[in-house]
């Protein structure tokens, strides 16, 4: 009887507690959230419905977006805004910068693995890594440098396709252009071969791996407002963030120390041509400012940036050419006019060297295709601000202090009334006039952000992307492994293929 009696005291206090859980988020999330005032925007939900759409998150947003650009669901403590509206996202970006900040939800979301990273905090921080990466991208030495990067990683790629282009078999291009990519900023951002291409490493593996988890697991923060007591257990996704980056920092402060051995040993410029060793010279002028922790979360954000943005981006745009053999056979004919090569250029490298800044500046169809490909798979589809003090929004609703507010970049992308009534088709000609790329409003086309805080990789990106595409273009001929197959997304920080993009590669010339 006494068991029975223990067992019934533990179920009734699991109970009490799990109820009294339950009334404190209720009364957190309905309380003072002016639920029917006009004045604010429309309560769609809670927090919990973004949470149950988890795997469809982004349709989700996109649909109630169609007829609601700015809406809102409540979470523990303040409100969150999402919009799709453009004048919205100016106003916060731009018009009233100061005023909207990453904001503690954000900074404690991505702080366990971004840090104080760039992407991650305002501020003092975010100026004196803005000035020293501004001045870095707009280097000539760098873009150099990045391009013969690019052109000899795109001669990688070429001959990974021509083994299964030759036995017919498919093959996950996703995952080879984020060995592609991740080559590409660890050679431009921190001067080290890791080779992860030609499958010779594994750390390299390990670290792609770990770095793939801490992404998802930081992402599902944003909408699981129980992430705190699983980081708390150590239990489900928090359980997997831990262990990741634990491997991600291992790696992290081993490069850290072998490059600052390099500099200490070395003094010809040819060390310092990558990003991470000049921002090592620059942490020398104030050592503990510029810690080893800093800089492993500077190297961080430069790795979302660097490769998980453009590997995805490029993984979308094989899929709409796919999609439209049209559109793909037409950016062939581009590139054959531009590097005045024809389908018997056999030899990759002589075809590479051929990729001349001259000619990227040239492809304006591709540019288009590209970022007709962004516009409908933004790398980043959702980013969010905090409102430092009350505001009205230029479309009339009224923010409070503490409000998160998103702007929506897959849904925009989507909207007829920023985009037209053919705004869900995939159509590079929207960006063109007789043949030239026309440039839109960084707050209509958010895919690299705007205002102050623009993306400085753009060039840079947009630089990779052609590199790389002009050579397997040239190439081959892609389609899917399953004509009939659709894909998703998997919920990231980054835009993902949820279980990668299997292509057949059929040569257009013997390689």
């Amino acid at each position: 009887m006494e068991i029975l009696a223990s067992i019934a005291i533990v179920v009734v206090t699991t109970i009490f507690i799990v109820l009294s859980f339950a009334v404190y988020l209720a009364v957190r999330i309905f309380t003072g959230k002016s639920i029917n005032d006009k004045e604010y925007s429309p309560v769609h939900g809670t927090i919990f419905d973004l949470f149950f759409h988890k795997d469809d998150l982004y349709d989700y947003e996109t649909e109630i977006a169609r007829k609601k650009p700015t809406f809102r669901f409540l979470s523990p403590g303040q409100s969150e805004i999402l919009t799709a509206d453009p004048r919205n996202v100016e106003h916060m970006l731009k018009t009233r910068f100061d005023n909207y900040s990453k904001g503690h939800n954000s900074r404690q979301n991505l702080g366990d693995l971004l840090g104080h990273g760039i992407f991650a905090v305002d501020g003092e921080k975010w100026r004196q890594q803005r000035k020293l990466a501004s001045f870095e991208f707009s280097a000539r030495v760098l873009r150099d440098f990045s391009c013969s990067v690019f052109r000899r990683n795109a001669s990688k790629v070429v001959a990974f396709v021509t083994k299964f282009a030759l036995t017919g078999n498919a093959f996950d291009a996703q995952d080879m252009l984020m060995r592609c990519t991740l080559d590409s900023i660890f050679k431009v951002g921190f001067g080290v071969e890791l080779k992860c291409l030609d499958g010779f490493s594994k750390e390299g593996e390990e670290f792609m791996e770990a770095f793939d988890e801490g992404n998802v697991a930081t992402s599902s923060r944003f909408i699981d407002p129980l992430w705190k007591l699983k980081w708390f257990l150590n239990i489900g996704s928090q359980s997997r963030l831990k262990k990741s980056i634990a491997t991600i920092d291992k790696f992290v402060y081993r490069l850290i120390t072998i490059k600052r051995k390099e500099l200490a040993e070395e003094q010809n410029t040819a060390v310092r041509e990558d990003i991470l060793s000049r921002f090592l010279v620059e942490s020398e002028k104030d050592p503990e400012k510029m810690n080893d922790k800093y800089l492993r979360d500077i190297i961080l954000s430069f790795m979302i940036a660097g490769k998980d943005t453009t590997a995805a981006s490029l993984s979308w745009f094989l899929y709409m050419l796919c999609k439209n053999p049209l559109v793909q056979e037409k950016i062939v004919q581009e590139i054959r006019e531009v590097t005045s090569t024809h389908e018997k250029t056999t030899d990759v490298n002589s075809f590479v060297e051929s990729i001349t800044e001259e000619a990227l500046d040239q492809m304006q169809y591709l540019h288009a295709a590209l970022s007709e490909t962004l516009r409908l798979y933004p790398a980043v589809p959702v980013d969010v601000r905090c409102a430092g003090n009350d505001d009205i929004l230029p479309d009339g609703h009224k923010v409070n202090k503490g409000d998160n507010l998103y702007y929506i970049a897959y849904a925009m992308g989507r909207m007829t009334y920023i985009w037209g009534q053919d705004a869900e088709d995939f159509k590079p000609e929207r960006w063109l006039k007789d043949g030239v790329f026309q440039h839109e409003s960084p707050f209509k086309f958010i895919s690299f952000h705007a205002g102050p805080r623009i993306c400085l990789g753009k060039d840079f990106a947009y630089r990779q992307m052609k590199i790389v595409s002009m050579a397997l273009l040239h190439f081959f001929r892609f389609k899917m492994a399953d004509e009939k197959s659709n894909v998703h997304y998997k919920r990231m920080l980054t835009l993902h293929i949820e279980g990668g993009l299997h292509l057949y590669a059929i040569p257009r010339t013997s390689t």
